[in-house]
């Protein structure tokens, strides 16, 4: 009798999101109960970058949540233009997907920006955001792949391209049009 798998542990899912392992997007995107889980990673992710971005002086309340909630909302436009563009415009021939799959997978890819937490540290913020921006785009890379069935990893690269550089222009342009001064 073969016995079924059963969903790993949130803890082991967030290593395997880490660590870029396909298998651990497969779990996700096959187990409707880590909706949740995967909602909890973008918003820990987006807190941590509020609270990395922090500078010296600038460290208010209002200064954190507004770098998260616009965290937040250029993940959520990222991840419904990554839905269209990978369902809709680029889909290959075995592309089967919903939404709530797509976005699980790519809950957990926002699991690097964890570290974005570690810019509170003097001088370090530049290159930790550098880096778990990177980290981040080849982890939405391997969800993408694994959510959309896709064979080609050139395939969910160009998706993920497409989606990322248009989630940062409209971070930016919310920067500048509402964030806060700097003086």
């Amino acid at each position: 009798m073969a016995t079924i798998p059963s969903p790993l542990s949130f803890t082991v899912r967030l290593f395997g999101a880490v660590a870029l392992d396909p298998e651990a997007y497969e779990d996700v995107e096959s187990d409707p109960g880590a909706t949740g889980q995967a909602a909890l990673v973008v918003i820990l992710s987006s807190l941590a970058a509020g609270i990395g971005a922090r500078t010296p002086g600038s460290g208010s309340v209002w200064n954190i949540l507004w770098i998260s909630g616009v965290s937040l909302v250029a993940w959520a436009a990222w991840a419904l233009v990554t839905y269209e563009i990978g369902s809709r415009l680029m889909p290959e021939p075995d592309t089967r997907v919903d939404v709530g799959q797509l976005l699980r997978t790519i809950g957990f890819a926002s699991a690097p920006g964890l570290i974005r937490v570690l810019g509170v540290l003097p001088g370090i913020a530049v290159p930790v955001f550098a880096v778990s921006a990177v980290w981040m785009l080849a982890a939405n890379v391997v969800a993408v792949r694994q959510a959309l069935d896709y064979t080609s990893t050139a395939r969910a690269l160009a998706v993920c391209g497409l989606g990322w550089v248009l989630a940062i222009v409209l971070a930016v342009v919310l920067g500048l049009s509402f964030g806060p001064t700097v003086s």
